[in-house]
């Protein structure tokens, strides 16, 4: 029942933003992604593992003026055991033709089995549009912390 109701906040949201604004896209968006955690193996020194997991979820596309849009997402994110909330809200700047970069923090919400976690993480983004509603993006995601690991997400967003 907790959950149900942050999703409904989420999505009144979404909705309150799209009045303000006149110019709105909304869409899914989903791909891969992979995951770099830094773990420490004793006298060996520290190293990198890696896993890969999934993603899927919605977003929000914002004019703002020009060249300048607000992207703002909401995904969820499965690598094995581990799951969480990802919701990045973009600065989205079309630096050439369908060409795009987005940058801004990411808040991540981790679920585990005894509590649950907050975390605030750094996204850099590309995204090309291949036509009016469908793109193909790739971002690197920066943890400060080591609950919220680095990661690179490809994938494909469609606008509805």
């Amino acid at each position: 029942m907790k959950y149900q109701f942050q999703v409904f906040i989420i999505v009144l949201l979404f909705g309150g933003l799209y009045k303000s604004f006149a110019q709105t896209d909304f869409g899914i968006k989903g791909g891969i992604n992979k995951t770099f955690f830094k773990t420490d193996s004793g006298v060996f020194g520290d190293f990198s593992s890696a896993e890969t997991g999934y993603y899927g979820g919605i977003f929000a596309d914002f004019y703002l003026e020009d060249n300048f849009n607000l992207q703002v997402e909401l995904l969820y994110i499965g690598l094995n055991d581990f799951k969480f909330l990802n919701a990045p809200i973009y600065l989205k700047y079309q630096i050439a033709y369908n060409f795009n970069i987005l940058v801004g923090p990411s808040l991540n919400y981790f679920f585990d089995f005894f509590n649950a976690k907050l975390k605030v993480r750094a996204d850099l983004g590309l995204a090309f549009n291949l036509t009016s509603d469908v793109d193909i993006h790739m971002k690197y995601v920066i943890g400060f912390q080591e609950i919220s690991p680095n990661g690179v997400f490809l994938g494909m967003g469609l606008k509805l």
